[in-house]
């Protein structure tokens, strides 16, 4: 099956005795191996390795300051596990401590000097058929994980999109352009990694972040466009679309729809307890939810909307910074003022076509 690839693969012998290396040479020329390396310096081993992608090592035992046992011992640790080439031991001595010592240090096989020609040929072989079969498989299951992450990333590239187009489906209703998630999730993302939440939380939250208002596709037209001020009973209904969003979002063991139902449930809750649904109090509230609270204020703040002028960002952060402990969690309110020049860069990067 392997034949051809016999013939190309790197042999590695190492023996103190050249007598010995010229007669493995020649035996291993005659049969076609075009790539046979000798040593009769086990000091040159690490060198070897590094140079060569060794596919066999016939390996003398006896030899003076670095014996094939330590040999056999750098072997291993220069691979990995799986990855470590077949080795066979080549030694006058015959007795069973040492092939025993040798086959639990990792030696493939054990040959006896003076070798039978056929049978060293034929046990170098075997372990090379069963080295390139190794090889092959190694190879076939990197391209198999390879493309179980390209469709998985695929997968979660459409399962995120697929949240994002919803939350901009929600914000279509009082928002005509749809930028106003893209900021709001970059903004939380900046913020979470400011805070030292790491990368694999800050980038769930700026995945989920989109869905914060989905529950206002459940609040009636009369509410969400109407052009003047709600009433009492008309704001307490639009109060509702956290709770909407939530039961929309709830009871999915995704990682990024749990963070989405707490963000779409506590976006609008306040750190001294006085906002809604629940009137959570401080650390009570998901500090996802904390985070979007910020950037969803500070972003509709900035804004230009058919009911109101764009606030300045300094008249925005002022507010802010003013609201620190009451309606915004301290802490963060100072790692949003700490990267307010990469929030300002977000801003203009995805700013809305009426302000651009």
């Amino acid at each position: 099956m392997f034949r051809d690839q016999i013939h190309e693969t790197n042999i590695l012998v190492i023996d103190d005795q050249q007598m010995n290396l010229d007669l493995v040479r020649d035996l291993l020329d005659v049969e076609g191996f075009r790539h046979v390396h000798t040593t009769k310096d086990p000091l040159q081993l690490s060198l070897l390795l590094n140079q060569l992608d060794i596919d066999l090592v016939l390996l003398d035992i006896n030899m003076p300051i670095l014996d094939g046992f330590a040999c056999l011992a750098l072997i291993k640790q220069h691979f990995t596990v799986d990855s470590v080439p077949p080795v066979i031991m080549l030694t006058a001595q015959n007795d069973q401590d040492n092939r025993v010592k040798a086959l639990r240090g990792g030696a493939s096989d054990y040959v006896m000097k003076p070798f039978n020609r056929y049978e060293l040929l034929k046990r170098i072989e075997i372990q090379l058929e069963n080295w390139l079969m190794k090889k092959m498989l190694r190879q076939q299951n990197k391209m198999l994980e390879k493309k179980v992450w390209e469709r998985t990333k695929a997968l979660e590239d459409a399962h995120h999109e697929i949240i994002y187009r919803l939350g901009r489906a929600a914000e279509y209703r009082d928002n005509e352009t749809g930028n106003h998630v893209k900021r709001v999730s970059f903004y939380s993302e900046k913020i979470a990694l400011k805070a030292g939440l790491g990368k694999n939380k800050a980038h769930m939250i700026r995945i989920a972040s989109p869905m914060h208002d989905v529950g206002k596709i459940g609040i009636s037209d009369e509410i969400m466009l109407k052009p003047g001020k709600l009433s009492d009973d008309e704001y307490f209904e639009m109060q509702r679309h956290v709770e909407i969003g939530a039961e929309i979002l709830e009871g999915h063991d995704s990682e990024v729809l749990r963070i989405a139902y707490e963000i779409a449930l506590t976006h609008h809750e306040k750190y001294n307890g006085k906002g809604y649904p629940k009137g959570l109090l401080g650390e009570d509230i998901p500090i996802s939810g904390r985070i979007v609270a910020i950037a969803d204020v500070f972003d509709a703040l900035t804004s230009e909307r058919p009911y109101k002028k764009a606030w300045s960002v300094e008249k925005a952060v002022h507010l802010i910074e003013s609201e620190k402990g009451e309606h915004f969690d301290p802490y963060l309110v100072e790692c949003f003022i700490a990267i307010l020049p990469q929030i300002l860069e977000i801003k203009a990067a995805y700013a809305d076509a009426d302000n651009a």
